[in-house]
């Protein structure tokens, strides 16, 4: 209902918020050859954001403006009463309830639909409010996912039901009843809240253990009946487009899906075991984006030296560690940091994990003879400036990346060692002749990926002596130290730690060092050299990690064990 002094629009955005006259006027009179409306048009030209229009019309039509809409837990029944389609079309959601009288966040304050068909569906009063509308869809998709649950109240469903393959656009649209499908998008809603990397899913003899991988560590969270095991790889199977039939063989295959909104590509593996087929699930989040090289964990002082070496014109930039150390995203985040329209840049990888704009990607497929280095002979025809090798494996691909690097390519790629010394003698045993490595590299980074405590429970504590003397032997730690670990929260699952960070070595090939790789010397006199040049061990970057309080001394000890 409008109020007894009705304002128009063009009014409110002139005298209340301050948009200029001749803006308005103008936008007025392109509105009457234009399906738009004012504030439509008014936000295309730049004029008026969407906090702007909606503060104006909440003013026109005496509503209350929410800046931040949020469905309350009392108002979560009433979403079980609306399908999230049908708040998305109508870009409508209840706040809360109080009684018989319902809050509803809307952003057309002249849709009555909505309301009169919330009314009829509750019986209750139905008192409109105003919200953005990307704040109201971020608000219905957090609602939604929250009233979905995890997969857990699920598992006392399923049964032996056949289920059929559909196209899931998001995960929290689909009202699909099947037991088997509301599982297992309950088990990839709840990984997905979780922050899980990974998904496994592990037959055994009587049964079946689901176990997802939070920030490097898994945790065991479901245990489906054994029966459902074949219903849910192929549920899974039909998904990623594999051969449901297929049971006796490895197969490989990815699918992307929506939850709340937001876009992840997942991997999925299969591999026959005894007891029935093994799945493991990677998820990719697409929404969250690609980090840079100063959001990663390089310090920085480190990061001059960095971005220094990936500048070169020509050379070898390796990155070492074990796997799942996050190699390939920082070989990502040193791809975005020197991509531009005057580079060349194309990458062999396996798999290719993110895609990048403006980046020629090769995706490596042994069943047509495509590796690494027949894909990285092809590329030095395709006129490179810089070439990204997910990983060297073999001789061939060694010696065909230091042949690149001799002939004026920048080559980054990936070598599993401890250490940033060892990298060096690894492509000596690889075959590749020590006076061409000492040439072809400009530099090395050894990494690891440590847990990082969590925010909402951090407190000081006193490590034990003996870890301490442990990890910092040879490293001195100030007295007055103050050391912190998390008591565990509902924020962290109870772990103590909440995301992750890097910890580095960088090694840079200099005349010293290049002699010794011509001498043959071995990693640990490399090592020492590098040393003595000043290079920061992992050990050094993960104590002032945790003189800093984002990290623990038992965390840095875990991950630097081998090396470092």
């Amino acid at each position: 209902m409008r109020p007894l002094k009705w304002r128009q629009l063009g009014e409110i955005l002139i005298r209340d918020k301050g948009v200029p006259e001749d803006v308005v006027r103008q936008a007025l009179r392109e509105q009457e050859s234009s399906s738009l409306r004012l504030g439509e048009i008014l936000k295309e030209k730049g004029e008026a954001t969407e906090v702007v229009l909606a503060e104006a019309l909440a003013t026109q039509s005496g509503m209350e403006y929410v800046a931040e809409p949020k469905v309350k837990t009392s108002a979560l029944h009433l979403l079980t009463t609306v399908p999230i389609s049908y708040a998305k079309e109508n870009l409508a959601v209840p706040l809360e309830i109080d009684g018989q009288t319902i809050r509803l966040a809307v952003v057309d304050p002249s849709n009555n639909q909505i309301l009169n068909d919330l009314s009829v569906l509750t019986g209750c009063r139905i008192i409109p409010c105003l919200a953005e509308p990307d704040k109201l869809i971020a608000a219905i998709n957090q609602g939604y996912e929250t009233l979905s649950g995890g997969g857990d109240s699920s598992i006392a469903d399923i049964g032996q039901e056949e289920s059929d393959a559909i196209l899931i656009e998001d995960l929290l649209d689909t009202s699909d009843e099947a037991p088997i499908i509301r599982f297992v998008n309950g088990l990839l809603t709840q990984a997905y809240r979780q922050r899980a990397s990974d998904i496994h899913i592990e037959p055994f003899e009587t049964e079946v253990i689901v176990r997802y991988r939070v920030d490097g560590i898994l945790y065991e969270v479901q245990r489906p009946p054994y029966r459902a095991l074949a219903n849910i790889i192929s549920r899974l199977k039909i998904m990623a487009n594999l051969d449901i039939a297929e049971k006796r063989l490895p197969q490989d295959g990815r699918f992307s899906i929506r939850i709340a909104g937001k876009q992840a590509d997942i991997r999925m593996s299969t591999l026959p075991t005894a007891f029935g087929e093994r799945v493991v699930l990677r998820l990719l989040d697409k929404s969250s984006g690609m980090m840079g090289l100063g959001d990663i964990g390089i310090d920085d002082d480190m990061l001059p030296q960095i971005k220094n070496m990936i500048q070169k014109s020509h050379g070898i930039f390796l990155v070492t560690g074990p796997t799942g150390a996050g190699k390939t995203s920082t070989l990502y985040s040193a791809l975005m940091a020197i991509n531009s329209q005057k580079q060349n840049i194309i990458t062999v990888e396996d798999p290719i994990e993110y895609q990048l704009s403006g980046v020629g990607q090769i995706q490596v497929n042994s069943k047509i003879d495509l590796t690494f280095a027949q894909g990285l002979r092809s590329i030095l025809r395709q006129d490179p400036d810089v070439i990204m090798v997910g990983e060297i494996r073999d001789s061939e691909t060694a010696k065909i990346a230091v042949q690149a690097a001799l002939t004026g390519h920048l080559v980054f790629s990936t070598l599993h060692t401890n250490d940033s010394a060892g990298a060096l003698a690894r492509l000596v045993e690889m075959g590749v002749e020590p006076f061409l490595a000492a040439s072809a590299l400009v530099g090395v980074l050894a990494q690891r990926l440590v847990r990082t405590i969590c925010p909402h429970c951090r407190v000081s504590y006193q490590p034990d002596k003996k870890i301490l003397a442990e990890l910092f032997d040879d490293i001195v730690v100030p007295e007055r130290a103050i050391f912190y670990r998390g008591r565990g929260c509902s924020h962290c699952m109870n772990v103590g730690y909440l995301g992750r960070t890097g910890l580095y070595e960088l090694l840079e090939v200099t005349d010293p060092i290049r002699h010794l790789v011509t001498s043959n010397a071995d990693a640990a006199t490399i090592r020492q050299q590098a040393l003595k040049m000043g290079m920061r061990p992992l050990r050094q970057a993960g104590l002032d990690k945790v003189l800093a309080g984002q990290t623990t001394v038992e965390e840095i000890l875990r991950v630097t064990q081998e090396g470092g």
